[in-house]
């Protein structure tokens, strides 16, 4: 992990660390924080902890978002610092609704201008976000209102599995990850374990990437912790309700990340922080999705 964020990263980037509730990068955003990157424009569908930790530790400039929050419990308290008052540093903020965002993504990984987004007709949003403009249709007399693309400069995206090349199998809740490889410059696939490309192929309707959209594969088991990743492990609730007590003040929020973030090494000794007791309550009945072969091609 180390090696990839070193290589594809750097200061002043635009990075989207993709994931829906699931899946979601905490190891790769844990290592960006501990290399000490700075000046980052955020991008990301409903930002959450890890985001809520990038911005505490100084790393982050401005965020392009669709809501933000500690899910299912409240606001996320770092982002509120940063925006009302400046601390760690002020941060910019560019908002659209999900589907925009969704919208966006879609416009730079199919390289186009724009994508109409017809929802923002009548929203605020219009007034408050200047990339959300207006054209005519060229079929009749509306104002469509328009989305520019979204082009981060690195992806970070997750699967449970993936050969060495980056064809991953994802299941579960996709989110906006496949949009987000392809609109990406370059894209980080982290995964909990490493198979054979003939896994891959025994079910290709789960190959969410693909090895042309995919520069660096890491295998970092737990990941994704405390979001879930289906099949291998569930989600920590009590590590959002901990966040929701730990993020009330800026000093208590900097020691949690002296701790879990700068306080290890990489993700293996975060792993072993959290202890077997804590992994075996979060374990599920059943690994892997059920095997499939598609017979001979």
């Amino acid at each position: 992990m180390a090696s990839a964020i070193s290589d594809a990263v750097d200061d002043g980037d635009s990075l989207y660390l993709a994931g829906f509730t699931h899946l979601i990068p905490f190891a790769a955003g844990h290592e960006i924080i501990r290399a000490g990157y700075g000046d980052l424009e955020l991008i990301r569908a409903t930002p959450d902890l890890v985001y809520d930790q990038l911005i505490a530790a100084g790393c982050v400039s401005k965020v392009t978002f669709s809501w933000a929050g500690n899910p299912g419990i409240g606001s996320l308290r770092a982002f509120r610092r940063a925006v009302e008052d400046g601390v760690p540093n002020p941060i910019e903020t560019e908002e659209y609704t999900h589907y925009g965002m969704v919208a966006a993504l879609h416009a730079g990984a199919a390289d186009l201008p724009f994508m109409p987004v017809r929802t923002f007709a009548g929203s605020d949003l219009v007034d408050q976000n200047d990339a959300i403009r207006t054209v005519s249709s060229p079929y009749g007399d509306d104002e469509i209102p328009v989305v520019p693309p979204i082009e981060p400069d690195v992806a970070i995206v997750s699967a449970q599995r993936s050969d060495e090349d980056g064809n991953a199998h994802l299941w579960g809740i996709p989110g906006e990850q496949k949009e987000a490889a392809l609109a990406a410059d370059t894209v980080i696939c982290c995964v909990e374990e490493l198979c054979s490309t003939e896994t891959i192929r025994s079910d290709p309707n789960r190959t969410l990437f693909t090895a042309d959209a995919v520069d660096y594969v890491v295998e970092v088991p737990y990941g994704a912790h405390p979001s879930y990743a289906q099949g291998y492990y569930d989600r920590d609730n009590a590590a959002y309700l901990e966040w929701e007590e730990v993020s009330k003040d800026h000093e208590d929020t900097r020691a949690w990340l002296d701790e879990w973030v700068y306080g290890v090494d990489d993700r293996r000794e975060y792993v072993e922080k959290l202890g077997a007791e804590r992994l075996l309550d979060l374990e599920v009945d059943s690994r892997y999705a059920t095997a499939v072969d598609m017979g001979d091609y």
